[in-house]
């Protein structure tokens, strides 16, 4: 288990880091449309007030821990799709950023769990999407 995670980052209209491509991403895994430029704009400030109406949230397209962890999709090896992209996106995997799992993309998440303390499973889950989106992978690029 993690000695400790940062917490949820809040986002929100104005934002541009990478939290905001990963939330586009998500939101695309949750069938929303919405362009992913890593700029929180009005179309991404529509989707996230959608699905927070979606989900019975407060719909003020502000998106902190609550939202945040409903939008989390567990993704594992052999997953495909716009949250797979979302991840390997986070790790600049180039080329590996085809929305598919695969051994590239598991050793990228299991060296990851390894130095944020994480439990090493090659599972995304909720404290490996905290420690992704809340900025831990800049941390440890950074140590590195």
């Amino acid at each position: 288990m993690a000695a400790s995670l940062n917490p949820w980052p809040t986002t929100r209209q104005g934002s541009k880091d990478h939290q905001v491509t990963t939330l586009q991403y998500l939101l695309q895994a949750h069938g929303h449309t919405v362009t992913v430029d890593g700029v929180f704009g009005a179309q991404t400030g529509d989707a996230v007030r959608a699905y927070q109406r979606a989900k019975n949230l407060p719909d003020n397209g502000v998106v902190g821990p609550e939202t945040w962890q409903a939008l989390i999709v567990e993704v594992r090896p052999g997953s495909e799709g716009s949250a797979v992209r979302g991840l390997q996106r986070e790790f600049r995997l180039g080329e590996g950023a085809d929305g598919v799992y695969g051994p590239v993309t598991e050793r990228a998440i299991r060296t990851f769990q390894q130095d944020a303390q994480l439990l090493v499973d090659g599972v995304v889950g909720p404290d490996t999407w905290q420690a992704l989106v809340s900025g831990a992978r800049s941390e440890f690029s950074q140590a590195a």
